[in-house]
């Protein structure tokens, strides 16, 4: 029997299917065998002792690809041993689309290490066009950027790109699709080059904007920038370019010029999500006006398929106090009172406190994963406000924003003024302000963040608030709040923006006169 390496060390579900696999083999149980194999590549896909038997298997019967069936719910194990035993045929162009699929699948997992793959000989076999648009899928996939996990395991799909190109020669759409790849890899200077060899082997829209991205990730945005300006001289009507034209523009400082762009695209289609996306984060980073991400929200919320992931209002929420996480001086607060005079559960305390972090992507964001909240009572959510369970978090605060955020998925059928969570919310804002009355404040602003309707109400309760503590010391406190409420009067806003600019000072202790005279 083969000696295991030390991959099998790390990973006892591996030694445990290897075994089965080839005891499996012995009794002439394929269908069995190949099932622990399909278990263990995921876990060890470059490992030779898989391998060994898979070679085994393909050698044992006529139709071992009939063994690992591809379906479109295949598990990533079984789409790479179809994969490998493609390739052990003498058809590794096939192979590779199936084993690039696994690496989309899961892209931190080395599928791809594997003598195969890496061999100059696929390049001379693949069409280049097949892998240009196996390597776009693949960058579809895993995302721009790749995860950082993901760096090293894709490296031998740019090996099979250079050895394709070297092979079959200037392939435009290749070069290009092989420069996504290694931009998302880090590979910036790779991706200039090959990006700029595509664009001048075969001019095109899109060849530019590969060359532009490429550009863009070897920080070079000025040639970027001419790049994307040749992009749209090909095709004026694609308006996703005027929003890369506008991003880049911005990334030189010349934000007026970028929101002119955007303006001129909102002129042809108001509605384009690349253009909403990239026009309201510029607005707001012209201005700092929340309204601008509020819009952005509701065009997110009323427009749930765009053509791909934005990431926009994340990026724009981010390290802003209430937008982002929990700010800095909640944890100084009180901590507060729970207003029902209740146990709580230790399923109700232990569900709070699984979605109890201190941040999230943006309020919508916090709304939607507070969801799975309803499954608490109402009484037991107000119990756990100021609960000894859950005050001494690690995010102080953090479990009573989730608490309260919990309230807002209750009697959800109700109509919001004359609503139960309104009630309860309210109720909670009496008394001094502490982490309590601010997460349920927060709490009714991110309602009125997901429901226009509900936005003239709690800016009616927030600028009320704001007025009672006004000049006190928790000002600044509620100012932050007032600050991310939507549809709030201009002069309390105004107002809230200047406690906010001017610098907290924090308190300094007195120090004790007995103490100094005893100390002579």
């Amino acid at each position: 029997m083969p000696v295991l390496s030390s991959l099998v060390d790390a990973h006892p579900q591996v030694s445990q299917d290897l075994t089965l696999a080839r005891a499996a083999l012995d009794r002439g149980e394929r269908s069995q065998a190949a099932r622990h194999l399909a278990g263990a590549l995921p876990h060890a896909p470059t490992l030779p002792e898989i391998h060994e038997l898979l070679s085994r298997l393909a050698a044992d019967t006529d139709d071992a690809l009939d063994l690992f069936p591809l379906d479109a719910h295949a598990p990533a194990g079984r789409v790479a041993a179809h994969a490998h035993l493609l390739a052990a045929a003498g058809r590794p162009e096939d192979g590779l689309p199936l084993l690039a699929a696994a690496s989309g699948h899961t892209p931190g997992v080395d599928w791809a290490g594997v003598p195969w793959v890496s061999d100059p000989v696929l390049g001379d076999r693949i069409d280049p066009d097949a892998l240009a648009r196996t390597v776009m899928r693949l960058c579809t996939a895993v995302g721009d950027p790749a995860p950082a996990t993901a760096a090293v395991p894709l490296q031998p799909y740019l090996t099979v790109v250079r050895h394709t190109v070297a092979a079959h020669g200037e392939h435009a759409m290749l070069l290009g699709a092989g420069s996504a790849l290694a931009r998302r890899l880090g590979e910036a200077r790779l991706a200039v080059d090959w990006a700029s060899r595509g664009a001048r082997s075969h001019p095109s829209k899109l060849g530019e904007i590969w060359l532009g991205y490429a550009y863009r990730s070897a920080g070079r945005i000025p040639e970027a920038l001419a790049a994307l300006r040749r992009a749209v001289t090909y095709d004026p009507d694609d308006l996703s370019v005027y929003a890369d034209v506008a991003a880049t523009l911005a990334d030189l400082g010349r934000l007026d010029e970028a929101l002119d762009w955007t303006d001129r695209a909102m002129e042809r289609d108001p509605m384009f999500d690349c253009v909403v996306h990239t026009a309201h984060r510029l607005r707001y980073r012209a201005d700092g006006e929340v309204a601008h991400l509020i819009a952005l929200a509701d065009y997110i919320r009323d427009h749930p398929d765009d053509t791909h992931e934005h990431t926009d209002l994340a990026d724009c929420c981010r390290n802003t106090p209430w937008l982002s996480g929990t700010p800095a001086g909640l944890g100084r607060l009180r901590p507060g009172r729970a207003p029902v005079n209740a146990e709580p559960s230790a399923d109700a305390r232990d569900r709070l406190l699984r979605v109890a972090s201190g941040t999230w992507a943006h309020p919508p964001a916090a709304y939607d994963r507070a969801l799975g909240l309803v499954l608490v009572e109402p009484w037991e959510l107000l119990a756990l406000l100021g609960h000894p369970s859950v005050t001494g978090a690690e995010q102080p605060g953090a479990a009573e924003i989730w608490a309260c955020l919990g309230l807002l998925h209750h009697g959800t059928d109700e109509p919001w003024l004359d609503s139960s969570r309104r009630r309860l919310l309210l109720g909670l804002l009496d008394g001094e302000v502490d982490r309590v009355t601010q997460a349920a404040l927060f709490a009714l602003i991110t309602y009125a963040w997901v429901d226009p309707a509900a936005r003239a109400d709690v800016a009616a309760v927030v600028a009320g608030r704001f007025a009672e503590v006004a000049g006190g010391p928790f000002t600044r406190a509620v100012a932050e709040l007032a600050m991310i409420t939507p549809e709030l009067g201009r002069a309390t806003r105004e107002l809230a923006a200047a406690t906010i600019r001017v610098p907290a000072i924090p308190r300094q202790r007195r120090r004790s006169y007995l103490l100094r005279w005893l100390r002579k």
